[in-house]
C-alpha cells in the first residue's frame, strides 16, 4: 500500500491490527479490528483474552460475512498472525490482496493506529479502571456503534462513518 492511505470506493482497501487493553487486576484483553479507508469505518472487530489467530480469524470472518463481494487490498502490520500461512489462505478464498506495513514501522498502518488512539483517548483513558472483562467489552462495543454511527468527522463531510457509507451506497 505504500502508505497511500486513499480509496476511491468502499471496501477497496481495509487496514488491520490488534491492541491491548488492561483492566482488573493488571489482565489483558485484545481488540481486533478492521478499518475501511474509504469511510474510516469499523468493518468489523472481535475481542478476547489472547492475542492469537483465533481473534484475527474471526475478526476477518465477520467482515467477510458482511461484505462478500468486498475485494479489498488487505493491509496490516507483520504480527504473527497476519503472516500466518492460515490466514494468508484465508486472504486468497476472499480473493483479496495482501499487504504490509514494514517492519517495525506502525506509520505504514497510519490511520488504524490513528483510530486506536482516538478509541483509548475518548473512551478508554477518559473512564478510567476497568473491574472486569465484560464491563471493558461492553465499553468498547459502546464506543465502536457510537463511533460508527455518531460520531461526525470532518473528511467524511461532517457526517459519522456509516451515514456517508450509506450515501455512497446509494450512490452508486
Amino acid at each position: 500500500m505504500n502508505r497511500d492511505f486513499t480509496a476511491e470506493k468502499l471496501n477497496e482497501k481495509w487496514l488491520a491490527d490488534v491492541t491491548e487493553f488492561k483492566y482488573g487486576n493488571n489482565e489483558k484483553m485484545y481488540l481486533s479490528a478492521i478499518l475501511d479507508l474509504k469511510d474510516n469505518s469499523i468493518v468489523s472487530f472481535a475481542m478476547g483474552k489472547s492475542n492469537n489467530n483465533r481473534l484475527v480469524f474471526d475478526t476477518f470472518d465477520l467482515a467477510v460475512s458482511r461484505y462478500p463481494d468486498a475485494r479489498p487490498i488487505f493491509h496490516s502490520d507483520r504480527g504473527f498472525q497476519y503472516t500466518s500461512k492460515q490466514f494468508k489462505a484465508r486472504l486468497d478464498k476472499a480473493g483479496m490482496t495482501q499487504s504490509m506495513s514494514r517492519a517495525g514501522r506502525c506509520i505504514d498502518n497510519g490511520p488504524m493506529e490513528g483510530f486506536w488512539g482516538i478509541l483509548k483517548c475518548e473512551m478508554y483513558y477518559l473512564n478510567g479502571h476497568f473491574e472486569d472483562y465484560d464491563s471493558l467489552a461492553k465499553a468498547i462495543e459502546d464506543y465502536i456503534h457510537f463511533y460508527n454511527y455518531k460520531r461526525r468527522q470532518k473528511r467524511l463531510n461532517k457526517l459519522p462513518p456509516m451515514t456517508y457509507r450509506q450515501q455512497l451506497e446509494h450512490a452508486a
